[in-house]
Order: C-alpha cells, then structure tokens, then sequence
C-alpha cells in the first residue's frame, strides 16, 4: 500500500502538471535561458502598449528609454534634461495636473552612469525602472542643486509649502532597480538621495544609494515627510548622515539593509509603521523615534513595529523620548538579534529602557497591552509574552516568510508571450475575453503572459490556469464589463485564478483590475489554488481599482456625491476572495473603491460609489504585506475560517458617505458569502475575524475620517462605533492597532472591549498589543515555530483528468 500511495501522489502531481500546461506547450517553464551580457528583456521586448484612454492612444507611447532622449550614461555628460525629458514627453501629469490614469509612464534605464545636476522628477503614473541584470546608477554631480537626486513631490518655488501633487492622493508610482550615488556631493552639503512623500500604489524596490562616510556627512539616502503609502522593499543604504528620515500615516518595510550612518532610520511621525527583516550594521542609532516630548504636539511617532531585525556594532538599538511610564510612542519588537549593541532601547536624555548587548529580543513592548476581553490594558516597557507562529509562515532561519516581485532577469524574450501579439486589442472598448482565454489555455505553463500597456475588456470568467505567470508592462488594465456580473443577488467571478484544489503556482505582478458601472455582481478576483511551496502563489504590485478613472462610468460625471445614487453606481461585489484550501502572498496590493476622481478633475471630487466588500480571506498560509483595503460596504478585511496569516501593515478607511446610506445599503446581506452584521452601527468594518486561527497582524492603520461625509467627528473622535472585530477564533494576535476617530477600537466574541479614549497616542489612538489568548509580562520568554503534526501534513490530492 505504502508504494501504490506514493505511486498515487505522483500520478497526482502529473496531472496537475500537464493540465496546467498549455495546448502550445511541450515543456514547463524551467529556468531563464538569456544569454549572459544579453539585454534585459524589458529592454529587449517589442514596445506595442498604449494608454487606451489617451486624448490620442495611437500616437501616446507609454515605454520610454531615456537614451533614446539623449541620456548618455557615462557618469560625465549631464543626463538630467534627457531623463526629464523621457519622463514629460506627450503632455503627462506634471506641475498643475492632479493625477491621471491616462498618460502612464514606463521610464527605463539601460546600464550606465547616469549623471545629474539637478533633481529628476517623475510625474504621476510613473514608474522608473532599471535593468534588473546590471542595474543602473543614477550619479548626483559634485555641483548638484536641489532638494534630492529623485524628487516624487516636488515643492513649488515661492508656494508657500504647495507641492506639484496632493501626498495623501500621490498614487501609482515606482522606482525600480536602480541604484543613487551621492558620493560626489561633498559631505557637509545636505542632500537627499529620494524624496518619496507618496501614498497608495506605490512601490520602491531593488534600489541601493550610497552615501559619503565621512564623520561630517549630513546626506539621507530617503527622506519622506507625509502620504499614506504603501510599500518598500529589498533596499540597501550604505553611509550618509541618515539613511532614512521617515514620516507618513503609515508604511511596511520589508528587507532593507543600512550600513556605516550616523542614523539609520530617523522616523518623524507617523501612525503605525512595519519593519521586517531589517539588517542595520555600524550605525550610531539604529532607529531614532524620539521626537521631543511625550505629548500628542511633541511625540509625533505613534507607532513603530519591528520584527525579524539584525543589528550589530550599533551603540543603540531603538531610542525614544523618555523612560518614564507614559505613552510616548509604541514599540513592539518581535526577534531581534543584537550583537554588540549596549543598549536595546533608550532615551535621548541616555537613560537605558532595555539593556542590549549581544542577545535576541524575543518579545518586547513599549505601550498599552491587552487580552481577551479584558478592557483595562496595561501599560508596560518589558518583554511580553510571544506570539505563536505557524512554521509554514516562517522561512529556514524563523522569520517571516518575504519574496520580492519577480522580475525575471534570467530569462529571454522568447520566454514570454505577448497578448497584444497574439490578438488582444487592449484598447478598452473591443472584448478581449476570447482573445485572453485563448493565450491562458495555450500558453499557460511555459511562457510568462506579458500584458502590454492597454486595458483589456472582457465580459465574462477569465479562468487563469495554475502554473501561470503573468505580468503587466506597467499595471496593464483589465476591465471588467457586461451583463454578466450586473446581478447583485447572483455573483459571478471575473478573473478566477486556478480551481479549487488546485496545487501549484501562480506570479501575478503589476496588473490593475477594474469594473464598470452597474458591475454589483462582480467578484473581481477568486484564488483557489494552494501553493505547492512556500509563497508559490503570489501577487505582487496589483490592484484593484474601482471607479474613479476614465473608461469606468464611475467618476464625477456620473456618480457626484450625495445625490442618492444607487446601483448604478455599483462597482463590485467582491474585490479579492482567497478560497477555502487556497494559499497566497500578496505584497503591495491595494484594494481600492474610489472615493474621488482620478481623471479630469482638478478639485478630486468626492464620489459615491459602491462596493459590497473587500478581501474574503477563507485560506491557509496567507502573507498580507504592505496590503490596503478602503471604502467597501460591509468591510474591508474579512477572515472568516482562515488559518495561519501574516498580515503588516493593513491600511484601511471606512465609506466616508456612511450611515447615509447606513451599511450595507444599497447592498443586500449574502449568507452564501458569510456577511457580518454590520446593521447595527450602520458603519463597515474595517477589521473582521470570525471562526478563524492562528492571525498574525503586525501592524494595523484603520480609520474612520468622515461621518455623511462631515468631519466634526474627528474632533470627537466617534466617526463610528465600532472597526474591528474577532470572534469565535483562536490564537489571534494584533500588534500596533492604531485607530482613527472610532469609540471602540476591538469588539471581541460581540463584547464592546477597548475604548480608545484609554490609548489616545497623537491624532491616532493605539493598543501596542492584544491576543486572544493570554498576554502578560514576563522576564523571560522563549519563542518556538508550532511544527505541524504528521496527521496535519497536507497531502497531495488525487484528481482525476475528467474534473478540469
């Protein structure tokens, strides 16, 4: 029996296999077969996309390589106007203009030196991108002028403090693969490397700035004021006075390293905000949090959480404003390993809080704890008792599990497909489903699907076999549209990603997935697959935008504000629904019902638009990093039967038109999609876990900033009753809950528990840390990865050819 169930499983595995295959494939995709010194393939594609709702879409061209303006990328020509004028050609949305969907942007950068003088500035809808095989250096000259060498939110000369873009609403932009060297700029002259003052939408990736380390540097590698990002990752700062000067409503690092700074991150405020897996080396200050005082005017850092950390040959660690026993600030350190670093945290007076050395922090807080229902907290400065972490959540050396964004730097042209080349218009008015299910069920398997720029229309279930890879030229659109998914009362899948049972993989990197007006029965996204290895399944960089944009019918023009619209100003019913026995890694992925117009409107008019729900997580092994959720109906996150989640930071906002119409309204309540009540209070949940284990959250942003649309709440702080709640579930643990003008900011098993008046820290309120089980102070604590038990191992499934 023992060899006729391996047989079996293999047999299984097969199966699997080849279904997944295309009907054009003779062999999976394997390994990248570029030639070593061969272009990377971006480079070397055929650049055919288009921005289908262009003033002039055949003409506009979204791939611009910036030699092809005259860069010349040998470190001494000035490549400044060159790169400027890559970025602004064809009337993009520069000085003057808000935002725009239409006049996207793909910079590239071929390898060289590029040389500047003065800041490059990428407009709206930006993305600079670098050869991932041989990145590009962008050199800051000895004589540069300006406020930093890449400059996201430029200031406008003699505006008073204006800025060319709203930051809260600075959306859609990326820098990529592309290193800074600051090094020619002497020392003592203060210059930035990035100023990164965005919001949602955003990503900073693969980039590397070096920095003089001479004693009298004043450099920062990022400096970053305001937004509400939004996500950075696999980062590397050498030198500098400051690595990074950090201030936004809230934002996730993940795998950064900082070497040989003065500082090396100084964080200026902010509400919450999520460090994993951070290397700091050779520092003075590890993380520098004290920003004056304890009061709300004077501690303006509210919340920083800090897990999976290495720290070595650093005098100290975490400093913040004081040792005395009040709320300036909540820490949560979760696995820091320290060597030679005398203090873990102290003061800036030079009072130790925690004393270093060369040991692991296993569990450590600085703020109000709770547990269960108990609705007193407790304000400590100790270890705390640790979480539980799932070991399929955690990587070979027990951390949290990460994966950047493919970016495929081994691998040929002739390794992808193009859909626009084998019959996809893109254009955003012609059907593309028969076009697009036709490169999936060919192609799937053994080429990676590469969406050109464009908006591709379809009108019924694009099913996305497992074993896909797909990726957009820069968030290439799918728009969702037709009859099909008008019925609110019988939902239908848009892009359903494998079949339940599925194992396998599944690379989903910059894509956009919107509706069109009426859409009440679309379920945007359905993933059903399990991954067959860790984070094998994954998205990266893709979202789901919801009205607000040109070619949706869901902007100012159709759906103003209070004017008691209905469904027909409908956007989805769903946006993103993770399946019982799916697994997923998302990063960066923001599921987004617009709240204004992104199009065509100076004033960004405020719209009423409606979308039943948000995130459906019902899976096992789940990682949310980066990930927001805003404006939806019933709420926002939802884990109802879910398993074995890592979730840091979610980013949410509730309807702001809400209890006019009171929630769900318009939307009827699905018992089939397991609905919460959430006609009590009127109001959507930002946070709902129900029947569910084993729930990490590090880090959790959730507001409430209007009531029908007024803001006198804020001051009140009672914008809405209730945000988040858990129930009936277990090993549940949440770091960094910071609220936003909500009474109660936890409801547990239907018990109002944790007031936030208790836990005011800033403009924001915030628990430092609440589990579901037992949390208390302790001396000494010790932290394992819970190993599955043999009768809980998955087994492979046995499936049948006939059910696919």
């Amino acid at each position: 029996m023992r060899f006729v169930a391996t047989t079996l499983i293999c047999l299984a595995h097969l199966i699997t296999s080849t279904v997944a295959l295309g009907s054009q494939c003779s062999a999976p995709l394997g390994s990248g077969t570029a030639a070593v010194g061969a272009p990377y393939w971006l480079e070397s594609m055929p650049h055919v996309g288009t921005a289908a709702f262009n003033p002039t879409p055949s003409t506009y061209k979204v791939y611009r390589n910036v030699k092809d303006y005259g860069a010349i990328g040998d470190g001494v020509a000035d490549d400044t106007a060159a790169i400027n004028a890559a970025i602004a050609d064809q009337n993009r949305c520069g000085l003057g203009c808000k935002s725009s969907t239409t006049t996207a942007g793909l910079v590239y950068f071929p390898p060289g030196q590029y040389l500047v003088t003065t800041p490059i500035i990428p407009f709206y809808y930006t993305a600079l991108v670098g050869d991932a095989k041989n990145r590009p250096t962008i050199v800051a000259a000895s004589n540069f002028n300006g406020f930093a060498v890449i400059d996201a939110d430029p200031y406008i000369p003699g505006g008073g403090g204006a800025q060319y873009w709203v930051n809260q609403n600075n959306f859609f932009r990326a820098i990529r693969g592309i290193n800074l060297d600051l090094t020619r700029i002497p020392p003592s002259v203060p210059a930035n490397g990035i100023h990164w003052q965005v919001s949602q939408a955003t990503s900073l990736s693969f980039v590397k700035v070096t920095m003089s380390q001479d004693p009298s540097v004043v450099h920062a590698g990022l400096f970053m004021e305001n937004g509400s990002g939004g996500v950075m990752s696999d980062l590397e700062f050498i030198g500098g006075g400051t690595s990074v000067i950090v201030g936004n409503q809230q934002f996730t690092v993940r795998n950064a390293k900082f070497s040989n700074a003065k500082i090396a991150i100084q964080a200026i405020w902010n509400w919450g905000w999520t460090w994993q897996n951070i290397q700091i080396a050779n520092c003075g200050v590890g993380i520098e949090m004290a920003t004056g005082g304890t009061t709300s005017d004077t501690q303006t850092v509210g919340s920083e959480v800090l897990v999976d950390f290495t720290v070595s040959d650093t005098p100290i660690f975490v400093r913040t404003s004081t040792a005395q026993s009040t709320f300036a600030g909540s820490i949560y350190i979760d696995n820091a390993k320290l060597t030679n670093v005398p203090i873990a945290v102290g003061t800036k007076a030079g009072a130790t809080v925690l004393a270093g050395g060369t040991k692991t922090i296993v569990s450590w807080a600085q703020g109000k704890i709770y547990s269960g229902s108990q609705s007193t907290g407790q304000y400590v400065q100790s270890n705390i008792t640790p979480p539980s972490k799932p070991a399929s959540l955690l990587d070979s050396t027990g951390k949290i599990y990460g994966s950047g964004r493919p970016l495929y730097e081994s691998y040929s042209t002739d390794q992808f497909v193009s859909v626009k080349a084998k019959g996809a218009k893109g254009d955003g008015i012609q059907d593309d489903t028969a076009a697009l299910q036709a490169i999936f069920d060919q192609y799937a398997g053994c080429k990676i699907i590469f969406f050109d720029a464009g908006s591709y229309v379809i009108s019924d279930t694009l099913n996305i076999p497992v074993g896909t890879d797909m990726i957009g030229e820069m968030w290439s659109q799918i728009l969702i549209k037709g009859t099909a998914f008008n019925d609110v009362n019988n939902p239908k899948v848009a892009l359903k990603f494998g079949n339940a049972g599925d194992v396998g993989t599944l690379k989903v990197t910059d894509i956009v997935i919107s509706t069109v007006a009426g859409s009440s029965g679309a379920i945007a996204t359905e993933v059903n697959i399990q991954a067959s290895s860790q984070g094998s399944v994954g998205f990266w960089d893709t979202h789901v935008r919801l009205g607000g944009s040109k070619g949706t019918g869901l902007t100012t023009s159709e759906c103003v504000k209070l004017q008691n619209h209905g469904m027909e100003c409908s956007s989805a019913f769903l946006s993103m629904h993770i399946t019982t026995g799916a697994s997923a890694y998302l990063e960066n992925v923001w599921l987004w019902n617009a709240d204004h117009t992104l199009d065509d409107d100076p004033q960004e008019t405020q719209i009423d638009v409606f979308s039943g729900r948000g995130i459906l997580v019902e899976g096992t092994d789940i990682w949310l990093v980066g990930t927001g959720s805003e404006h939806h109906l019933f709420y926002q996150y939802r884990f109802h039967g879910a398993k074995n989640v890592y979730a840091g930071i979610i980013q949410t906002e509730t309807p702001y038109f809400q209890p006019s119409p009171a929630a769900p309204s318009p939307f009827p309540v699905s018992a089939a999609f397991k609905d919460p009540d959430v006609s009590v209070t009127g109001s959507a949940l930002a946070l709902s876990i129900e029947s569910s284990s084993d729930i990490l959250i590090y880090g959790a942003g959730l507001y409430s900033f209007f009531r029908a649309y007024a803001q006198t709440c804020l001051d009140t702080k009672n914008c809405q009753a209730e945000i988040a709640t858990v129930s009936d579930s277990t090993s549940v643990n949440i770091y960094s809950l910071s609220t936003v003008a909500v009474t109660y900011q936890l409801v547990y098993n239907g018990q109002q528990t944790i007031n936030q008046s208790a836990n005011i820290n800033g403009f924001a309120s915030t628990v430092t840390a609440w589990s579901s089980d037992t949390l208390s102070v302790s001396a000494e604590v010790n932290i394992t990865a819970r190993k599955r038990s043999r009768k809980h191992r998955r087994a492979l499934p046995l499936r049948l050819a006939s059910e696919h």
